[in-house]
């Protein structure tokens, strides 16, 4: 065996290192864990400090359980006259037995599946919805409770602040303390917002399906705790369709939770909740559910009865519903919305379908459909603006875009013709031809200027109307055309006040000029040609001037007639639900004829001052004061729709 040779000797010889490793260094994680036993006490003690400083302001529970019913909302007319009622006709607070179970298992899979094992404060919820959150860089997840969440309805307003949070954080711990779980989702079921002014399971089963809440099935109860997230975007008044998406949604969480099996979930995807029809006839029934569902989202729920002062003019309003009717009555399957705004703003007829009593989605207000050539005048006002005139002359030829050539109604070419004549003949290629020219993406932005709020494609057909709209929207866009160049936000509420005579709201006139006054002057020359020797000439009115555009999508699946006399605007919209062709129905014909029949129940225009409270002319100060809140409603609304609601 070979001799092991041993290290040098001596003062040169060199320490041998030893094989076990350095003691190791104080790491930041272990120096953390040593700090948490620190930090949860002194969380504790902050806490207790937050909860002696808000105790003195905590509500008493006994009276949580007396309301017994919803209060009542009455809904007046322009004139003082009520036209429709909502609250406390016989719906009841309910007990909890007295809700289906199927539609309790809903709410918790879909609000808080773990709302029996936490203490009102689901921290693992909260974890993982900021992580979404984080992710998405938005807000796509919240992890508020459904204690939290009962808390905020009952004692707090929507405020979104430290303070407001805090508040609702403690109040919930305080209702935990105090409630069973059961009492908590009890409360809960009965207070919450469902869209179309019902609050509590009971109210919103019985607007939206025709029955009491212990009889719910399986698709209706999705579809209702579907609404949760956002009542108004989901209520299936305004968009079945999207309602019933967002229920398939609530059905997988169902099957994610063990509520329901798969198979289930599919029976119920299969044959989706349907809206019950309406027992009997109401007047302005689509105007009502409007009006009440932007209250309830700025307002909140009225704790008392409250007197609605709106701008529905109830002459007009069946003179729309009756137009609607008579000239639909030839044609089964085929619907009509139909907006009246005068030149304030003021939603004085609303029409959201054919009958209220079938039929509760309102397509006035939330249809969106393509609406074909009516987009057109946008197009000419970006021209107008960028210097052309209504007579100069413009070649309307075969014109190739991108490998798009756009086809003019029926193929013909006229050659040179003016800008006047070119859009009272509809011609398709000299639109695009000029949307071209000025710019798609400022033709687009003209269009949002004068109150298109939905998203417009920047690409060529955008000229010939491709990108989806509501009526309302539509109308609301014309306004500027009507009043100079004034554009005035829609409204349908003046006032609002409770049982006391208290004003809880009152509208504020707003307008900003949009368009220069002597664009919109030629403008309107251009629309009265439209109906003067255009394709609007069933919209001609004997008494006085009509001024509009007719609109036509392909495969006429939509019809249009939009247009003005005086400051009074009417937007009418025809078409399936379905998104079926319509043979032999274009804007030319229905939609303005519908148009012209209501339109003829109008005062002449220098009459029409008597709907609204005559306001003196604003001076010029406080035009930039009314000018800078409208921008500021604006980017609020921008914002909203860009961050996401929040509950």
């Amino acid at each position: 065996m070979a001799r092991r040779l041993r290290p040098p000797e001596g003062p040169r010889a060199k320490p041998r290192r030893s094989a076990e490793p350095a003691a190791p260094q104080r790491r930041p994680l272990r120096w953390l864990l040593r700090l948490v036993p620190s930090l949860i006490v002194g969380g504790f003690v902050v806490w207790v400090g937050l909860f002696i400083l808000y105790a003195p302001d905590l509500p008493d529970t006994d009276a949580l359980f007396a309301d017994a019913e919803q209060a009542r909302v009455t809904l007046i007319a322009a004139d003082g006259s009520v036209f429709a009622e909502r609250g406390s006709s016989g719906t009841a607070y309910v007990r909890l037995g007295e809700v289906s179970p199927i539609l309790r298992d809903a709410v918790i899979a879909t609000e808080d599946r773990r709302f029996y094992s936490h203490f009102g404060l689901d921290l693992r919820g909260t974890l993982r919805a900021l992580l979404s959150n984080l992710q998405a860089g938005g807000v796509v997840a919240g992890g508020s409770t459904l204690t939290q969440q009962l808390a905020k309805n009952l004692f707090l307003t929507p405020e979104r602040a430290l303070r407001r949070k805090m508040e609702e954080l403690i109040l919930a711990l305080w209702l935990e303390a105090r409630l069973s779980k059961d009492e908590i989702l009890e409360l809960y079921l009965n207070r919450v917002y469902l869209g179309a002014g019902a609050y509590g399971v009971e109210a919103a089963a019985q607007r939206y399906f025709g029955k009491p809440a212990a009889q719910v099935e399986l698709a209706e109860a999705a579809l209702l705790a579907g609404l949760l997230q956002a009542p108004s975007r989901y209520a299936p008044t305004g968009d079945l369709e999207r309602a019933n998406r967002r229920a398939a949604t609530v059905l997988r969480l169902m099957v994610e939770t063990g509520k329901i099996t798969a198979e289930e979930a599919a029976s119920a995807r299969a044959a989706p909740a349907g809206l019950a029809t309406a027992g009997g006839s109401e007047m302005a029934g689509h105007y009502a559910d409007w009006v009440l569902d932007g209250l309830t989202e700025h307002l909140g729920k009225p704790e008392r009865s409250w007197v609605v002062r709106t701008t529905l003019d109830q002459r007009l309003q069946r003179a729309a519903e009756r137009a609607v009717a008579q000239e639909l009555a030839p044609y089964p399957g085929i619907e009509a919305a139909v907006v009246l705004l005068d030149g304030s703003g003021a939603v004085r007829a609303m029409v959201g379908g054919r009958s209220y009593r079938t039929g509760r989605f309102n397509r006035a207000a939330f249809g969106q459909r393509q609406p074909g050539s009516a987009f057109k005048p946008f197009v000419f006002l970006a021209a107008l603006e960028a210097g052309w005139q209504p007579g100069d002359l413009i070649e309307d030829a075969p014109f190739t875009v991108a490998g798009w050539t756009p086809a003019n109604p029926g193929g013909r070419h006229f050659g040179r013709i003016t800008l006047e004549e070119a859009l009272a003949r509809s011609i398709n290629t000299v639109t695009v031809k000029l949307s071209e020219e000025v710019g798609v993406a400022e033709v687009a932005e003209r269009a949002r200027l004068l109150g298109i709020a939905s998203a417009l494609r920047p690409v060529p057909s955008l000229a010939l109307g491709t990108s989806e709209v509501t009526p309302l929207e539509l109308t609301a866009a014309y306004q500027p055309f009507a009043t100079d160049g004034w554009r005035r936000p829609v409204f349908g509420v003046e006032r609002v006040s409770d049982a006391a005579a208290r004003v809880l709201y009152q509208h504020r006139p707003t307008e900003v000029q949009v368009v220069a006054p002597v664009i919109a002057r030629q403008l309107q020359g251009m629309l009265a040609s439209v109906v003067r020797t255009g394709s609007g000439r069933a919209a001609a009115l004997a008494d006085r001037q009509a001024m509009g555009k007719t609109g036509t999508t392909q495969g006429n699946r939509d019809a249009w007639f939009v247009g003005f006399s005086g400051e009074m605007v009417l937007g009418v919209w025809v078409g399936r639900d379905d998104n079926q062709p319509m043979p032999g129905i274009t804007g030319a014909d229905l939609p303005a004829r519908i148009w012209a029949r209501i339109m003829r129940e109008t005062a002449p225009p220098d009459l029409m001052a008597g709907l609204s409270p005559p306001q003196a002319k604003p001076t010029t100060r406080e035009q930039g004061e009314a000018g800078e809140a409208y921008i500021l409603h604006e980017l609020k609304r921008w914002l909203d729709s860009f961050l996401g609601a929040t509950n």
